[in-house]
């Protein structure tokens, strides 16, 4: 890492990454074809009857030391760092949990 610094006002953070000029400009028509043509949009078909609600668990706040690097890896990754990293200690958890 290089050491430099970056700040970012709270405008700039939440900012996204859409082109909302591009995404209003697409048609309905354009829109009802890419849709069609999306294989993970058949929502129609899936069964519904075996869905459970799962509310989240309310988070811990805890203290942690992190390799700089894999922090860094991680937060380039965007929004959402903190989120990814507790799926990937939980899918940990998980897989050692079913021996």
């Amino acid at each position: 890492m290089s050491g430099k610094i970056t700040t970012r006002n709270s405008k700039e953070r939440r900012k996204g990454k859409t082109d909302w000029a591009r995404v209003r400009a697409v048609s309905e028509k354009a829109l009802e074809r890419s849709i069609a043509n999306d294989p993970d949009s058949d929502v129609a078909g899936l069964d519904w009857t075996q869905a459970r609600l799962t509310m989240p668990q309310r988070k811990e706040s805890v203290h942690l030391r992190l390799d700089p690097d894999l922090l860094a890896w991680y937060r380039l990754q965007g929004r959402g760092h903190l989120t990814r990293m507790n799926a990937v200690l939980r899918a940990y958890m998980d897989a050692h949990r079913q021996h």
